[in-house]
C-alpha cells in the first residue's frame, strides 16, 4: 500500500538561503527578519498588523488575553476542532463552552451559538476548517448584539476568502498557525493579526515580557505582564521562503479539492462537504 499524503511540508533552496543569511547576521532572535515576515503577511491579507508568535495556539492564547479574557469569563467555540482551541481558553483561565457545528460545512453554528451566550460570555472563536469559513456575517451580527469578541481560528485558513475578505481579517482579532502541515510552515509557528492599534500594542506587550517594543537587552521597561512568544529570525526566515512560491502552493490545494470532488462525485456512499472554490476558499 502506497501513502498519499494529503499534505506535506515542502522546502527548498530559497529557504536554506534565507535561513543562511539569519545565522551569518549572528541575529538569530526575533527581530528585523521576524518583522519582515509580518509585514509581508499584513500586506497580503490587506489588515493593519500582524504578530508573529510561537505557534497557533499561543495566537490564540494572547488574543483571548489581549481582549482581557480571564477567570470567571466564557468563551464559545466549535465541538469539532483541535484540542488547541480549548487549550488556549483554558489557559486563560476562562472556561471552553462547546456548542454544535453546520453539519455540511463543520464549523460553527450561529443559532446553537446565540443559544449558549449569557452574561459570563466573553467571545467566540469560530473555527474555519480547512478554509471553510464559518457564517461570519450572521455570527457577527449576533456577537455585536451581545456584546461579544469575534476571535477567528484561522489555524487551516491562511489565504482563504470570505465574501472577498481573508479569514482571520474579519473579526476583532484572528489566529493562524504556521505548524509543519500548513499552507506555509516555519516550522512552529503563529501570527495573530487585528486593525485595532491598541490591540496591537497589548499583543507586542503579551508575546515579549511586556515590553512595549522589542527589547534591547538592558533596561528596558515592562509596565505589564508579558510572557515570551517570540518567533525566531530562524524561524521567520523559513516562512519568508515559503511565500516565494505561495501561488503555487494555492494552486496545489485547489487542484487537490477538484481532484476529490471529481473523484468521489459518482460513489453515491460518499458525502463531499460543501466547498466554494470559486468563491476564494482554499
Amino acid at each position: 500500500m502506497t501513502d498519499i499524503p494529503w499534505w506535506e511540508p515542502k522546502t527548498g533552496n530559497k529557504e536554506l538561503a534565507l535561513i543562511k543569511d539569519v545565522l551569518e547576521s549572528n541575529v538569530l532572535n526575533d527581530a528585523e527578519v521576524t518583522a519582515e515576515l509580518e509585514n509581508r503577511i499584513s500586506h497580503l491579507l490587506g489588515c493593519q498588523y500582524a504578530v508573529a508568535v510561537t505557534s497557533g495556539t499561543a495566537a490564540l492564547f494572547m488574543a483571548l488575553a489581549a481582549l482581557g479574557v480571564g477567570p470567571g469569563d466564557e468563551v464559545i467555540i466549535p465541538d469539532a476542532t483541535f484540542i488547541a482551541t480549548a487549550n488556549a481558553v483554558r489557559l486563560t483561565g476562562a472556561v471552553p463552552v462547546l456548542v454544535d457545528v453546520e453539519v455540511d460545512r463543520l464549523t460553527i453554528d450561529v443559532a446553537a451559538v446565540k443559544k449558549s451566550i449569557n452574561s459570563k460570555t466573553k467571545a467566540v472563536i469560530p473555527v474555519h476548517v480547512s478554509g471553510r469559513a464559518a457564517n461570519l456575517t450572521e455570527l457577527q451580527r449576533v456577537a455585536l448584539d451581545n456584546e461579544v469578541f469575534v476571535v477567528e481560528d484561522a489555524a487551516e485558513s491562511f489565504m482563504s476568502k470570505y465574501n472577498g475578505r481573508y479569514l482571520g481579517t474579519i473579526g476583532t482579532l484572528g489566529c493562524f498557525s504556521f505548524s509543519p502541515m500548513k499552507l506555509i510552515t516555519t516550522g512552529q509557528g503563529g501570527l495573530v493579526t487585528t486593525n485595532d492599534a491598541e490591540l496591537y500594542q497589548r499583543l507586542r506587550q503579551l508575546k515579549d515580557q511586556g515590553r512595549p517594543m522589542r527589547g534591547t537587552g538592558g533596561d528596558d521597561p515592562h509596565p505589564t505582564i508579558g510572557y515570551n512568544f517570540k518567533l525566531t529570525n530562524v524561524q521567520a526566515a523559513i516562512g519568508l521562503g515559503q511565500l516565494e512560491s505561495l501561488e503555487e502552493r494555492m494552486a496545489h490545494m485547489r487542484h487537490l479539492y477538484e481532484l476529490y470532488q471529481r473523484g468521489l462525485k459518482s460513489v453515491s456512499k460518499v458525502k463531499l462537504l460543501k466547498f466554494e472554490i470559486d468563491k476564494g476558499e482554499l
